[in-house]
């Protein structure tokens, strides 16, 4: 099957450092933030790869990156075998721009208050010099809204109902990849499914691709194809979600899958994840997790683990299998 995006040694680090004067005034060196180091995945076209860990973690950073909101430090992004950051031609970069579209987390705030529904979701299209006569109007009802709902303003509709005008806008340029980040985690939870079962539906109808972004690890186990875990701007495990859940290697992804709530466990007794991410300006050595960790040994605390084959997936534990869920798969 054919990659649609490849992510290679992807790194993003950010200055945080205090304004040049107040450096000098304090006598403070700079302060370097790794939010992404050396992220390696592919995506098969019409396929959905989910991106989770805890906030913090790196996943938004990623997605940025992959859409082109953000210029990598280090690595390569390439969708259909084009790296935008370094391509020169300008009509293959316009064409591989019409593949991409972004869902974003905040349904309100991603949506221009002053303009009607029909000017939002027709924008990209338009932007290209593009037919509009009736798009907006076939997309609402597509994503199950009305197509008189084109004249409306964002603010005339609810948080679901927002939502769903970022699913259409995103489909007005007849994309390949959607990047979705966290695209659901500002609704309750019967509006989660409505949105998510459109999702799927309209991945099918179309061939999207997704690279989708969420903390809720019960959110992606019937959204996705693979599932990456991520841990202080790093890969710790990959896999299909069936494998994830029933055999995790990295003792990360364990403990949010414990942590995860349970339909059918009602009244169990769960223990919060322990600890916090450590400051990313200054990460422990050695295995980042390893303060947090309970299979941590000497070799966590000074060799940083690599990705490496576990089953049908990867992970990068020295401990990788050894750790056993406290709930019932």
């Amino acid at each position: 099957m054919k990659n649609i995006v490849s992510i290679k040694h992807l790194t993003r680090v950010f200055d945080v450092s205090k304004p040049w004067l107040n450096r000098v005034i304090e006598r403070l060196p700079k302060r370097m933030l790794t939010a992404v180091s050396d992220v390696s995945f592919d995506i098969p076209e019409r396929t959905t790869y989910a991106l989770v860990g805890e906030s913090g973690s790196g996943k938004s950073t990623i997605g940025k990156m992959v859409v082109g909101l953000l210029r990598p430090s280090e690595g390569h992004v390439e969708i259909d075998g084009v790296d935008l950051v370094t391509e020169k031609d300008p009509a293959v970069i316009d064409r591989i721009r019409t593949d991409i579209q972004m869902i974003f987390q905040d349904p309100f705030a991603s949506l221009n208050p002053r303009w009607r529904v029909r000017d939002i979701i027709t924008e990209p299209v338009a932007a290209r010099g593009g037919n509009t006569d009736g798009l907006a109007e076939r997309l609402l009802e597509q994503v199950g809204l009305a197509a008189e709902d084109a004249s409306k303003y964002p603010h005339q509709f609810s948080g679901g109902q927002r939502q769903r005008l970022c699913v259409a806008r995103a489909l007005a340029s007849e994309p390949k990849l959607i990047v979705c980040d966290e695209p659901t985690s500002a609704l309750d939870v019967s509006v989660q499914a409505q949105v998510l079962n459109l999702m799927s539906d309209l991945k099918d109808e179309h061939g999207l691709t997704y690279l989708f972004i969420s903390h809720d690890l019960t959110v992606v186990r019937h959204m996705a194809d693979t599932i990456g875990v991520l841990y202080l701007g790093r890969l710790v495990e990959e896999a299909a979600p069936d494998d994830l859940y029933t055999h995790p290697g990295h003792p990360y992804t364990a403990m949010l899958i414990d942590a995860a709530p349970r339909l059918d466990a009602f009244g169990r007794e769960v223990e919060p994840p322990e600890g916090e991410i450590p400051d990313p300006t200054d990460p422990p050595s050695g295995c980042a997790f390893h303060p947090r960790c309970p299979l941590a040994s000497d070799i966590c605390k000074s060799e940083r683990p690599q990705l490496k084959s576990f089953g049908a997936g990867r992970v990068a534990c020295h401990h990788a299998g050894q750790i056993e869920l406290k709930s019932v798969a």
